[in-house]
């Protein structure tokens, strides 16, 4: 079963400014590093996906990430958007050159495309219903789901 896995993406200006960057449309690779790219070219034949990210504080979790597995992207009590990761790598100066963020803000060193990415609207409400998870929750934070939570949402999700 895939990994599903939590992420905000649209709660603060800078995650929808980022978003609108890089989940919004799809944008070229061509400068990802050389590995990274023929890997991308593989799943993105036309040499464009749309990109999120995660800090280098979360570089164990984000090492355990692999094609097909599942992010929510979660801001303002929703799940905003759905999408299959299609690669998972690390690369700093690339996620500046996407992001571009502000001097001396954190910068992101996680770097995953996005497959089969759709919005949504679906209300924290239909999470917490969901066995195992708990009303009132906002998600907060990069959160990896156990298989039964991530089964549960799965099928919430189609």
């Amino acid at each position: 079963m895939a990994q599903v896995f939590i992420q905000p993406s649209y709660g603060t200006p800078e995650a929808r400014r980022y978003g609108a960057a890089t989940l919004d449309r799809a944008v070229p690779f061509r400068d990802a590093p050389p590995a990274d790219r023929v890997r991308l070219h593989q799943l993105h034949p036309d040499g464009r996906a749309r990109f999120w990210g995660a800090t280098e504080k979360h570089d164990k979790r984000m090492a355990t990430v692999a094609t097909g597995d599942v992010v929510l992207l979660t801001g303002g009590k929703h799940v905003r958007a759905v999408g299959e990761v299609g690669h998972s790598f690390r690369a700093p100066a690339f996620a500046r050159r996407l992001w571009q963020p502000e001097p001396g803000k954190c910068v992101w060193s996680n770097v995953y495309s996005l497959r089969r990415y759709r919005t949504v609207a679906v209300p924290y409400e239909a999470i917490w219903a969901l066995p195992g998870f708990t009303e009132g929750d906002n998600f907060m934070g990069l959160r990896f789901l156990d298989p039964a939570r991530s089964a549960a949402v799965l099928a919430l999700l189609g």
